[in-house]
């Protein structure tokens, strides 16, 4: 039920034991851990070879601001320079590419994209990762890419649920407070989820507060309120819950790491994403199982969301499945490929502009 990140570059034997310790569900890379497609490859293949079971091996990959891969492939667009080609076949071609890259390299989970709604109080932090005000516009975009996505057996993922489009504060950093009314977030924020819930396989849950729908200035990542009562009973949402990463200021600003934890399994998640320190990830593994040892509402808690993982890998069989070791012609060709499509969309974007 954990999802982890850690330093370096290359299999330590600190990593391997913790791997084989914990049994996680998944592993992220980011810009730190990648030096080169092959290296790349090989560090989530050893990764694997630790874990009993098909892992999440995962990276977040949406384009502009936020790519992990650039330094090997090259840059890949931002969600906002896509969407503004105007072209829905640009939408799918965007995921179908990133997806591409993405299983070269090894990855077969990829938390994109970003559903929040382009409001201009967010503008400042969320910049060009989101599309749209409009959140006809913004599902529009994002069932495409999603498709690209599959196309290429990658499995995408919905964030930042439910909504960081009136966020001023980066979650990152700090705790960001929205006083937004429950009759506006169902009508704006929550619709890309109400539409696509059965197209997510996961979704990101954020650590921001909404105090007018909880009454609380919990985060919703930690929240019974907006995990199980609307996103899993109001929406009906059936796939895996995730957190946004647990070392951020967002939530530990309100409790401790081993607090995150399990009081995002308490409120209904599924999987718990640590992405830095190894301390971090110990401490709350330790403190899962002393939760589960010390009170029975949260082992039965645990053990329907482990059997709801288990069951997400063993349907989900392209999980298990790699693709072919990258070769220098296989990079080459992805990065011309990636090129290419960065140019498509720039002359696009222009014929768009000259058009209106």
């Amino acid at each position: 039920m954990l999802i982890i990140g850690f330093d370096g570059t290359e299999m330590s034997p600190g990593l391997a034991s913790l791997l084989k310790r914990i049994q996680p569900a998944g592993v992220i890379l980011f810009a730190r851990n990648i030096v080169s497609a092959e290296q790349t490859y090989k560090l989530l293949k050893e990764c694997q070879a630790r874990v009993s079971t098909p892992l999440f091996r995962c990276v977040d990959l949406e384009g502009g601001k936020v790519d992990r891969l650039r330094n090997v492939l090259g840059p890949a667009p931002s969600a906002a320079d896509v969407f503004a080609s105007g072209d829905r076949k640009s939408f799918r071609q965007h995921g179908r590419v990133i997806g591409a890259n993405c299983r070269a390299l090894g990855f077969n989970v990829d938390f994109a994209p970003a559903l929040d709604l382009a409001f201009e109080a967010s503008s400042t932090v969320m910049n060009s990762r989101l599309v749209s005000d409009d959140p006809k516009q913004t599902i529009l975009y994002a069932r495409e890419f999603l498709t690209g996505l599959q196309t290429a057996g990658v499995l995408g993922n919905g964030k930042h649920f439910p909504g960081l489009g009136e966020g001023r504060l980066d979650s990152h950093y700090d705790l960001p407070v929205i006083n937004k009314s429950w009759k506006k977030l169902w009508e704006q924020d929550l619709v890309p989820y109400r539409t696509l819930r059965t197209q997510l396989p996961f979704v990101m849950i954020s650590h921001a507060a909404y105090p007018e729908v909880t009454g609380e200035a919990t985060p919703a990542s930690l929240s019974k309120k907006w995990i199980t009562d609307i996103l899993g009973k109001k929406i009906g949402y059936r796939g895996l819950i995730v957190s946004d990463d647990l070392e951020m200021g967002g939530v530990l600003s309100a409790v401790p790491i081993e607090q995150a934890a399990v009081g995002h399994i308490r409120a209904g998640g599924d999987l718990c994403l640590i992405c830095h320190r190894e301390e971090f990830v110990t401490r709350a593994y330790k403190e899962l199982i002393r939760a589960v040892d010390a009170d029975r509402a949260f082992a039965r808690r645990v053990n329907e969301s482990a059997r709801r993982v288990l069951s997400f890998k063993k349907k989900n069989r392209q999980l298990a499945r790699w693709a072919s070791p990258p070769t220098v012609g296989t990079i080459q060709r992805l990065s011309r490929r990636l090129w290419e499509f960065c140019e498509q969309v720039r002359l696009e974007a222009i014929h768009q502009q000259e058009t209106t």
